[in-house]
């Protein structure tokens, strides 16, 4: 049964297309006043419409910061916010980070981790490994200087 994950592979990519799934590069956000900040900001930019994958890696990688680091989402050290690139203000942001469509991203001063080919990967078939995903690249910013 070697096609099964041949035909997984095939539908995932299918998934994030429909969603215009966008890698961008990543430049950075020079002249920023948080670019010496310790704070970690995961962003994840979306449309108003949207499938149940791209829904559920915004459910998942909330509730996975708020399992991993409470402390810090409690502190705010860690902070998540869902922006809808249909509206005015999330497009500012948006483009201040290099965005332009469905993107998990994770920013510490000027450092930028793009999630969004691994949320598609993992987050509808193998949560728990998205979530360790998350957990490494959250741990390399918390210990990044």
């Amino acid at each position: 049964m070697k096609t099964l994950p041949n035909l997984i592979l095939l539908v995932l990519t299918l998934i994030s297309l429909s969603c215009n799934s966008q890698s961008s590069k990543q430049p950075t956000v020079s002249g920023s006043a948080s670019d010496n900040s310790d704070k970690i900001e995961a962003y994840y930019f979306h449309f108003t419409a949207r499938c149940v994958t791209c829904k559920t890696i915004e459910a998942d990688t909330k509730k996975n910061l708020e399992s991993l680091y409470p402390e810090q989402i409690r502190t705010g050290l860690i902070a998540f916010q869902s922006l809808n690139l249909d509206e005015e203000p999330s497009r500012v942001i948006a483009k201040q980070l290099g965005v332009s469509g469905q993107t998990l991203l994770l920013v510490k001063g000027n450092q930028k981790i793009n999630l969004t080919n691994e949320g598609f990967m993992y987050a509808v078939p193998k949560p728990e490994k998205f979530k360790e995903i998350i957990n490494e690249k959250v741990e390399c910013l918390l210990t990044a200087k």
